[in-house]
């Protein structure tokens, strides 16, 4: 199964994408959609859709995984980034992909054990369960991998619940 992993922004957006077999998981591309600062806002959504499109083709995820938005301050970011959130729904929606969305609190518990662990040691499991040389940069990029890692434990785990209550 290949997994899309993503942390939605309109400056960066992450994406990480891993494949899973059995309990390992593999990386197999990631990195970031960057747009340049003081471009017209639709241009901006308009390079990352166009961009989530072209990722979505060339490594055909089974499912994507988004980072669910958190924000408790300032309302404009969050307006951009829902829109860009949006854009990249949509491209998953677009190609018949199943789509997650799990909070941070969800992330940290799935890849640390612990709910309210350190970005730093999110970041660095990430890292170990992927045997990667160092932490992706910038950390949009970590956190995909991060978001991904997360779905592949949850639908192992829905999996194994969904066989059970079949028997």
């Amino acid at each position: 199964m290949r997994i899309l992993g993503i942390d939605p922004g309109i400056a960066i957006v992450g994406f990480g994408f891993i494949d899973k077999q059995g309990n390992k998981v593999t990386p197999v591309q990631y990195g970031c959609i960057q747009t340049e600062a003081h471009t017209p806002e639709e241009e901006r959504l308009m390079h990352v859709y166009e961009a989530m499109v072209q990722l979505i083709d060339k490594y055909k995820p089974d499912a994507v995984a988004f980072e669910k938005l958190f924000f408790n301050r300032n309302v404009t970011t969050a307006m951009s980034v829902s829109q860009a959130r949006g854009v990249l729904v949509l491209a998953a929606a677009q190609k018949g992909l199943p789509i997650a969305e799990y909070t941070p609190m969800q992330v940290k518990q799935a890849i640390v054990g612990y709910g309210k662990a350190e970005k730093r040691q999110v970041q660095e499991m990430t890292r170990m369960f992927l045997k990667l040389q160092a932490i992706p940069k910038p950390d949009d990029v970590a956190d995909a991998l991060s978001v991904a890692i997360c779905h592949a434990h949850s639908y192992t785990l829905k999996s194994k619940i969904n066989e059970v209550l079949r028997s």
